[in-house]
């Protein structure tokens, strides 16, 4: 194969063909590998639906899109109902303002708006900090059992009742956030 002379028209060609090849080969990965992902993420959503309500046995009915003040996306709230009645939801929220960004969290809550249950379904917070938040809210900063009609879903040292994961105020703030969002949203719905 004789080697080409170094042009400009050259290298451009080369660097064109070398793009065009490198494109298809990312665009067939992707049409490969979509389906199984967004199989596994609507898997994963569903698992944690049903991890977070209070009522295992409650049906879950079909989801609502409720959106909030100064939130550009909708929450939605799935809720669940034994022998017709509201048994509870669970909410799928989120808030921008995280260290690493966007926190999607998964809320349960009863009737009544009392958390029963979260889980983390999105984060690009620091690892091993602002990334235990899914353990911390378990533990020392536990918010199962408690209502945002009741407590103040702000960390303490804002003048709330929930303690921050040490190290990460900012992730505390933004979880906490998510989860007042999840109430409020789920309040709303039961106004509709």
């Amino acid at each position: 194969m004789a080697k080409l002379e170094s042009t400009m028209k050259n290298m451009v060609m080369s660097l064109t063909f070398i793009s065009l090849i490198a494109s298809a080969l990312l665009a067939g990965a992707y049409a490969l590998t979509k389906e199984p992902i967004d199989e596994t993420a609507r898997r994963n959503k569903e698992q944690a639906i049903k991890d977070v309500l209070p009522d295992k046995d409650a049906k879950v009915e079909t989801p609502v899109e409720i959106k909030l003040d100064g939130y550009s996306d909708a929450f939605v709230i799935y809720p669940a109902t034994k022998n017709g009645e509201i048994a509870g939801a669970a909410v799928e929220t989120y808030n921008n303002d995280g260290y690493g960004g966007k926190l999607k969290v998964m809320v349960g809550m009863d009737k009544e708006g009392t958390i029963s249950e979260y889980t983390i379904l999105e984060t690009a917070e620091t690892p091993g900090l602002g990334a235990k938040a899914g353990e911390w809210f378990h533990a020392k900063g536990d918010i199962r059992g408690k209502n945002p009609a009741t407590t103040k879903f702000i960390v303490t040292k804002d003048g709330g009742d929930i303690e921050a994961i040490t190290a990460s105020t900012i992730t505390s703030r933004a979880f906490l956030k998510a989860v007042q969002c999840a109430y409020d949203a789920f309040q709303k719905s039961q106004q509709k």
